[in-house]
């Protein structure tokens, strides 16, 4: 005897040896009025015509074998509702007749109408991915700007746009001559330790400042900036590199000092700020006062950031700048990076021109500026007869007129190293013009003629 793969039938339909329906039972899970009707109708005219030739070969299978293999029809119900049914047929050994038995695949139906609506999305999107990603290597490709991914975890080069290749002056111009290759073989040596500082910011905030590089035969100045993005099997490193100013030549033995070198090899600290007071230049002393290793960590920042009050001494540095096209002596202290403090004097001047509005500042240190002797056996002198008049004069009395002798001293020593020049001298004390000019009056300092070369403020 046959054992049939079935539980719970939703419909079973007793057929005579014709295909004709005499009785109908249906389960539960089908709530279905009005089946009576087809009671005496041949069971294929109650599915849908498709299923039909379907209906007419299980009845035959059963009464040549006695049992038809399963096949799905869509059964009709009077209703007009459509479900699809599974069915097999049996022949009744007892009685003559038919036995269909049928299981309702709805909830099979719907999950692959669903699987195959969710294959048609993938598909779509599929197809969206490959759009984005042709118009990227378009896009990536044809860039004017040089653009790299490197691989975070070893800082080797996984891809290169043609501009790229060409900034880093490597051989070819194709963009895959260079993938593979260690990025910080072409990066000069004592550049490395900034790019990997960078990144390792990159990495750690997701962000960084631009750092100013040189690449290829001709050292090519170049901004450097880079993102991290996430990635399959590991994060990368998103860099690009945007041109600043002209090469930088190589040196020659046979080269004379430049400006430039000059520049470099002063004492003292040299930048070169726009309106803004934002560094667009420096020179190695400039780097010694601010405790930073490398220029790229300066360039882009303001002045303002190490001075003794970050934002209004630069304020005033640059409203003086602005209205005299100079400054000259100006006091201020220098806190670096490392935490070290140093006073220093600076003099400034603008271009005064509107399409090139840059400030060439000189910081000196003037932390370990000693008085000259002669200077300092001047207060000394000048304090002696006040000595004397211990016992004779009262402390308060004492104590005004030392006061009134340092004051008289280092108003005329300020007016001294301004070159008679007495807003400088006002600068370098500290005070108003106006509080300068009553101690000038004072002290009977007003008429005093200034050295050679001196001016009046």
């Amino acid at each position: 005897m046959t054992t049939l793969n079935i539980s719970q039938p939703d419909v079973t339909l007793l057929l005579d040896m014709s295909g004709v329906i005499r009785e109908v039972t249906l389960s539960d899970a089908i709530s279905e009025k009005g089946v009576e009707a087809w009671l005496g109708r041949p069971w294929d005219e109650t599915v849908t015509e498709i299923g039909g030739d379907k209906v007419r070969r299980m009845v035959e299978d059963a009464l040549r074998t006695g049992v038809s293999a399963f096949r799905q029809v869509t059964q009709r119900f009077p209703s007009g509702r459509e479900l699809p049914i599974e069915y097999t047929t049996v022949l009744l050994g007892g009685r003559p007749g038919l036995l269909a038995i049928g299981k309702n695949l709805q909830a099979v139906a719907e999950l692959q109408s669903r699987l195959i609506a969710a294959q048609q999305t993938m598909e779509r999107d599929y197809w969206k991915l490959r759009d984005v990603e042709t118009r990227y290597r378009l896009l990536f490709h044809t860039s004017t700007e040089a653009v790299l991914l490197l691989r975070a975890s070893n800082l080797r080069i996984i891809e290169a746009n043609p501009a790229a290749v060409q900034a880093l002056g490597a051989v070819g111009p194709r963009p895959d001559s260079i993938a593979g290759r260690d990025f910080l073989t072409d990066v000069l040596p004592e550049e490395r330790d900034l790019l990997q500082a960078m990144l390792a910011r990159v990495r750690e905030q997701g962000k960084a400042p631009g750092i100013v590089m040189h690449f290829g035969q001709t050292r090519k100045a170049s901004l450097v900036r880079a993102s991290l993005m996430a990635s399959d099997p590991g994060p990368i490193f998103l860099v690009q590199l945007s041109p600043v100013g002209s090469p930088l030549p190589m040196p020659t033995q046979a080269d004379r000092l430049s400006v430039e070198d000059l520049i470099e090899r002063m004492p003292d600290g040299f930048v070169v700020i726009n309106q803004e007071g934002v560094i667009r230049r420096t020179n190695q002393a400039f780097l010694d006062l601010v405790e930073v290793g490398a220029k790229g960590l300066v360039v882009g920042e303001r002045l303002g950031r190490w001075l003794w009050r970050p934002g209004a001494d630069l304020t005033v540095l640059l409203a003086n700048v602005h209205r005299q096209r100079f400054v000259r002596l100006f006091s201020t202290t220098i806190h670096g990076e490392l935490g070290a403090s140093t006073e220093v004097e600076i003099s400034a001047a603008g271009t005064g021109e509107a399409g090139n509005p840059h400030i060439g500042v000189i910081l000196r240190d003037v932390a370990r500026r000693l008085p000259p002797a002669e200077d300092a056996n001047r207060l000394i002198s000048a304090l002696g007869p006040l000595t004397e008049q211990i016992g004779k004069t009262s402390l308060r009395k004492l104590v005004r007129d030392t006061i009134g002798v340092v004051e008289r001293h280092y108003v005329r020593a300020a007016l001294d190293l301004a070159g008679g020049n007495r807003t400088a001298a006002a600068e370098l004390l500290g005070l108003s013009r106006q509080s300068l000019y009553a101690k000038l009056n004072r002290y009977d300092l007003g008429d005093e003629t200034p050295p050679p070369g001196g001016a009046r403020g």
